[in-house]
């Protein structure tokens, strides 16, 4: 039987002999280096990080090029930590899913140290504070989603916990962000001391969202007589605090059921997943697939890992935010869209799955290639084709990553705007192209309206992914009922109210000229069973 603590790894030959890659550095050398001379923390302890940060910390340690590791922090769901991280060691598997079949299993030993970032525990947030009091830390990354760095609500209402934390000061918060500034003016405390803060969230501008929240607790603590106001001038000076603008892309699943049959066969114990009290879905393992793209504002004052050996990209905010736009507004986001939407429609269950169906594939290949390239601005560090390419040929249809549409559909209303508006817009403003041609744009918009009937295509009742605005918008579509044949004239009536929303689409879909053909693409999918396949066959025979 395979242990995975540092007193099963002792077992070394039997791992090996199981496929497992371990450690080949000190680790006990690097655990003590690392709580001695920290430079690297990590909030939010999730599978993102342990399947690509942690991954990229271990890669720097077995070439040599560091002797410390890497410190995660976890605000808000501790028994991440408590059930996972300290029961292993820190430890945890790797799998890496290829997509010709063939798996790697590695044992990531790089995280050094697991704290609970909990301001009502003095001794887990002692710790804390005594790391950002370190001369030698360099950087802090973050991966805590989009929502993580939110202090108002979508009304513009500050949060309770954040409105608390603004009067309190920063002795003890108990929001997320409130807890990390809390840290920082701790690291100001001790000599001003340079730091970058750097987001890896998979969100647009995320070091500007990081900044916008930190400073706003500043300003809130000084001008209630909380915290000095050179705090908010130490966070304003890049030479003392950065906040980088990065793009992060690999796709890490939750634990997956065939994955955890194939570690037990291997003698693995303990692999079964853990469900928190917060619905969290934690296990040893990760699983992973192979390609990634990290890419990094330069913008360090206090230095930084030599993350490039590692793979990482460095470069200028203006690049960094050409890479995001590349990804996320043509190459890869709004093919899974397309994916989820449909996917959902037509009963897929898995996104690798949806490539084996040659509508579908045609769809994400003509909305990546014909409608997408043509609008996209080249990064120059990332060749827009060659990105495409693996996308289309190898990520999404890596058969061994169980990612599926019913996941990728979460929030649909929140990236319509960023994934197809700003192609419209972008082929609105130069004149050598027309919104008219575009037809796989309308039709993902076309088909997240049907998606809002929660009926798929052979008239089954399904239940839509969670989204914020998924109420409001299914109260628009109710009237509508699958197999009513209705003119563009009615559809549009009924439409109209989620068709005009700009914030929803990025355009109202009526002034950018694209609406009689959402409306004709939907009227065509409600006719009744096998209408939205009935839609696509006909779409992609458009010119």
């Amino acid at each position: 039987m395979l242990e995975l603590t540092d007193k099963g790894l002792e077992n070394r030959k039997a791992f090996e002999d199981a496929g497992y890659r371990l450690p080949s550095y000190d680790r006990k050398a690097m655990t003590i280096e690392t709580k001695k001379n920290p430079t690297w923390v990590h909030f939010g302890a999730g599978n993102i990080f342990r399947a690509f940060h942690a991954a990229l910390s271990q890669k720097l340690l077995e070439e040599d090029d560091s002797k410390t590791g890497i410190i995660v922090a976890e605000g808000y769901d501790y028994e991440i930590v408590e059930k996972q991280y300290r029961p292993h060691d820190n430890l945890s598997v790797l799998v890496t899913l290829k997509s010709n079949g063939s798996i790697e299993k590695d044992v990531i030993g790089s995280i050094a140290e697991s704290c609970i970032l909990d301001s009502e525990r003095p001794a887990e947030f002692g710790r804390l504070k005594e790391i950002f009091e370190s001369k030698s830390l360099q950087l802090c990354t973050f991966t805590v989603t989009e929502k993580g760095y939110a202090i108002a609500d979508g009304r513009g209402q500050i949060l309770p916990a954040v409105e608390a934390d603004f009067k309190a000061g920063p002795a003890a918060p108990v929001s997320y962000i409130g807890k990390v500034v809390s840290l920082l003016y701790a690291r100001y405390q001790a000599g001003k001391l340079p730091i970058a803060m750097v987001s890896t969230d998979n969100c647009s501008h995320n070091g500007q969202k990081l900044y916008d929240a930190v400073i706003a607790y500043a300003k809130a603590w000084a001008e209630n007589g909380k915290a000095d106001q050179g705090f908010v001038d130490y966070l304003n000076d890049p030479a003392k605090v950065s906040f980088p603008w990065s793009m992060i892309d690999k796709i890490t699943p939750r634990p997956d059921a065939s994955v955890q049959e194939i570690l037990k066969k291997d003698g693995l114990q303990g692999v079964d997943p853990v469900v928190t009290s917060k619905k969290t879905w934690i296990a040893p393992f990760v699983n992973a697939e192979e390609t990634q793209y990290l890419v990094i504002e330069d913008a360090f004052p206090n230095g930084r890992p030599a993350l490039e050996k590692a793979g990482v990209l460095f470069t200028d905010r203006e690049t960094v935010n050409k890479v995001e736009r590349m990804k996320v507004t043509t190459c890869l986001n709004p093919l899974h869209t397309l994916l989820a939407v449909y996917g959902c429609l037509l009963g897929y269950t898995k996104i690798s799955d949806e490539m084996k169906d040659q509508d579908l594939k045609a769809m994400a290949e003509r909305l990546g290639y014909r409608e997408g390239l043509p609008v996209v601005v080249n990064p120059g560090v990332l060749d827009p084709k060659e990105f495409l390419d693996t996308v289309v040929n190898v990520r999404i249809p890596n058969p061994f990553l169980p990612d599926t549409p019913q996941r990728i559909a979460t929030d649909t209303s929140q990236k319509l705007a960023i994934r197809f508006g700003e192609t419209i817009k972008a082929y609105e403003k130069d004149p050598s192209l027309s919104v008219s041609s575009l037809r796989m744009v309308p039709l993902v918009q076309a088909g997240w309206l049907r998606y809002l009937m929660a009926v798929d295509d052979n008239g089954e009742a399904f239940t839509p992914s969670p989204d914020p605005l998924l109420e409001k918008a299914q109260e628009v579509v109710k009237p509508i009922h699958l197999g009513d044949h209705l003119t563009k004239e009615q559809a549009l009536e009924t439409l109209k109210p989620l068709l005009t929303n700009d914030r929803i689409f990025g355009v109202d879909l009526v002034k950018a000229g694209l609406v009689d053909r959402v409306v004709t693409y939907f009227v065509s999918e409600i006719e009744g069973k096998g209408a939205v396949r009935r839609t696509i066959e006909a779409a992609l025979k458009e010119d």
